[in-house]
């Protein structure tokens, strides 16, 4: 393909704005396998169970697990998520075990009577819950991919639950969360009725041990036994929609993953009902024309320019199309096309942002959009990779979606519940709790996914017939709808850029998402930088701007790589969370 030229004036912008780079760590180096979280206890957890003799589905669901009881903000039983496997003969798949949807749920079951969103009502308490798809998934992945048993692998979880882990500051900070203190069971094991854990203290869960011993036995008592029924009776004494029927109904989806290429590179990601790899693919095909090291280094402006217009226009028919692939059709193929990215690209104007509201979809490639009959994913998930000694791969992402999900801990069981329900359209053409408007495909329905951005993704070489294709990256983060963004973001700054993986985990970030038209920015994003983007025409929001305790950042990037020539792992975890790191061996 014929890279765009580079105009003068980028090369004149270039020279006088860089941005100044944020000092950074050197990635964690192993020779044998490899584990990166955002819990240190989690990622010991996994590193265990490889030196036992497991492999990286193994670790991955040790990882799962213990995040359930060490980051319980958003690691999770209660929950769900994808799981990214690529195992040593290059094959794989995508277990979508995402929360589905209530048999009793209803399109409309958030708006009162005049037709407006209860505020709330999606996101805190009994009624914003999904059925979990946690338990299903990572026993799912074990049984059918691992070399342990259930209970091997539950076994560091049990431990750190049984008999506690030191807090930090920062985990001592997350626990005052306002949505604990509403419901009584969470305000009991989280904040000790108001007695607040401090800095140093051991945190012990009895009743989540119990309940995740149980688990290691028969992880279908969750399901169809004994536990779905406490569940259920809990849901039906606190107002929840959940029941025995709904537990018993639930399964989790061996799906396709999508793939596509990017500058000698093969993009393994995330089908519906995640939207993440659909919307990367669409960007890094608009962005595959540009010579971007060119055009001006990482996190240059001309560069962010580019990289935002591909966003804006991925995000455009992410609202308009995607949703649960089996409620919806969807048009992936034309969204993956080249010529279709070729035509938008053609539409962007180097230097200068295109209004959203004036942004035209090029004719003859999509279906026409669905009519919205009103104009109008958290950042608290968790991800974590996995790479063993014989090269099998697992990019996890899950999720209660906001911080400790509804806030409601199932009462002698000890896990908290999702408020993933507010991931589905409450009400057509009405921002959900990110602000991402979305369509038809994406309403409420009964055994329904809610449409997610969550987007683990696994790079590899560009196999052939006589070649096979070779693992190179394994990454994902939280961060709701700017997940695909940063993950886009990685890649870019890897693939084009030139930085390590510890450098593109660290690195500023920005996003931005069709609606609002604005082009959001980390608040350690360089002054400099988003100065010559607002001369451009953006109109820029800077995260937590105006509250000095804010830290302003957003996601957890947990990266790998494979040195192409040494074979050596390195693992780059996110400095934006300091209880968490790259492990290996």
């Amino acid at each position: 393909m014929r890279l765009l030229p580079v105009p003068h004036l980028l090369v004149t912008l270039l020279a006088t704005s860089l941005p100044a780079q944020q000092p950074s760590l050197a990635p964690t180096r192993a020779t044998h396998a490899m584990v990166v979280t955002i819990h240190h206890d989690a990622s010991d957890a996994g590193l265990a169970i490889l030196k036992q003799g497991g492999n990286a589905v193994d670790a991955a669901v040790a990882v799962g697990f213990a995040l359930a009881v060490v980051f319980p903000q958003a690691g999770n039983i209660g929950g769900g998520g994808f799981m990214l496997i690529r195992d040593r003969s290059g094959k794989t798949h995508f277990l979508d075990y995402r929360e589905k949807a209530p048999a009793a749920a209803s399109r409309d079951m958030y708006l009162d009577a005049q037709g407006n969103v209860i505020k709330g009502l999606s996101t805190v308490g009994q009624k914003a819950s999904g059925v979990p798809g946690s338990v299903a998934g990572l026993a799912y992945a074990q049984k059918h991919f691992g070399k342990l048993t259930l209970a091997q692998d539950l076994a560091p979880a049990i431990r750190l639950a049984e008999e506690g882990f030191v807090l930090s500051p920062g985990e001592v900070a997350n626990l005052h969360a306002a949505r604990l203190t509403q419901f009584p069971e969470s305000a009991r094991i989280y904040q000790r009725n108001g007695d607040f854990y401090q800095a140093g203290e051991t945190f012990k869960q009895p009743d989540l041990a119990s309940t995740l011993k149980r688990i290691a036995a028969n992880p279908d008592d969750f399901y169809r036994g004994a536990m779905a029924k406490q569940i259920a009776d809990f849901e039906s004494r606190s107002g929840g929609l959940i029941t025995s029927a709904d537990l018993a109904a639930y399964q989790v989806k061996d799906r396709k993953p999508i793939t596509g290429d990017y500058h000698g590179y093969r993009i393994i990601t995330s089908p519906p009902p995640s939207s993440g790899g659909i919307v990367l693919l669409e960007s890094l095909n608009i962005l595959t024309g540009y010579d971007l090291p060119k055009v001006g280094a990482d996190r240059s402006p001309a560069q962010v320019n580019l990289i935002t217009e591909a966003f804006r226009r991925a995000y455009m028919d992410r609202g308009d199309y995607l949703g649960d692939p089996d409620f919806a059709s969807m048009p992936l193929k034309q969204m993956a096309d080249p010529k279709y990215a070729s035509a938008w690209r053609k539409t962007i104007t180097p230097l200068k942002p295109t209004a959203s509201a004036d942004l035209v979809r090029p004719a003859g490639f999509m279906p026409p959009a669905p009519k919205l009959p009103e104009t109008h994913e958290s950042t608290e998930t968790a991800h974590f990779s996995v790479v063993d000694a014989d090269g099998m791969a697992v990019s996890n992402t899950y999720t209660l979606n906001f911080l400790f999900g509804s806030g409601v801990t199932v009462e002698g069981l000890g896990f908290l519940l999702n408020d993933e329900m507010d991931d589905f359209a409450s009400k057509m053409g009405v921002p959900n709790g990110f602000g991402l408007i979305q369509g038809p495909a994406n309403a409420i329905a009964p055994g329904k996914r809610p449409l997610s951005a969550m987007t683990p993704t696994i790079v590899t070489t560009k196999g052939h017939w006589y070649r096979r294709a070779k693992l190179r990256y394994v990454l994902g983060t939280p961060g709701g709808s700017t997940i695909i963004t940063t993950v886009a973001n990685n890649i870019i700054s890897i693939v084009d850029n030139g930085l390590d993986v510890q450098q593109a985990a660290d690195a500023p970030r920005f996003h931005h998402q069709y609606l609002p038209d604005e082009l959001q920015v980390e608040k350690r994003f360089p002054i400099n930088i988003t100065d010559q983007l607002k001369t451009m025409g953006y109109t820029i929001k800077r995260s937590g701007e105006f509250d000095e305790n804010n830290p302003g950042v957003w996601g957890d990037c947990e990266l790998i790589a494979i040195d192409p020539k040494t074979g050596e792992l390195l693992g780059g975890h996110d400095s934006r969370r300091d209880f968490g790191k790259a492990a290996g061996y």
